[in-house]
């Protein structure tokens, strides 16, 4: 499988909950269906909340890589 390559990325390490999907959310607002936002969160409550809270505003989660004590997220814009 070839490498996703992300349209956009953000690093939201050290941003609290809810910023870091308040600001996900609003940079998925400003893409096109389809493109990719890369985003990288801190463990604990970020890679559990966040996630989720992409999922329930209708984008999709394609990828979630581990490195070390972050995340690096990509998500595709829904319709």
């Amino acid at each position: 499988m070839s490498e996703i390559k992300p349209d956009a990325s953000m690093d939201l390490r050290g941003v609290l909950c809810p910023m870091n999907f308040v600001k996900a959310k609003l940079k998925l607002e400003g893409m096109e269906a389809g493109q990719v936002l890369e985003v990288v969160l801190d463990s604990g409550e970020p890679i559990q909340n966040v996630p989720k809270s992409i999922k329930e505003e209708g984008h999709r989660i394609v990828e979630v890589k581990r490195e070390g004590d972050h995340f690096r997220l990509k998500i595709e814009k829904g319709a």
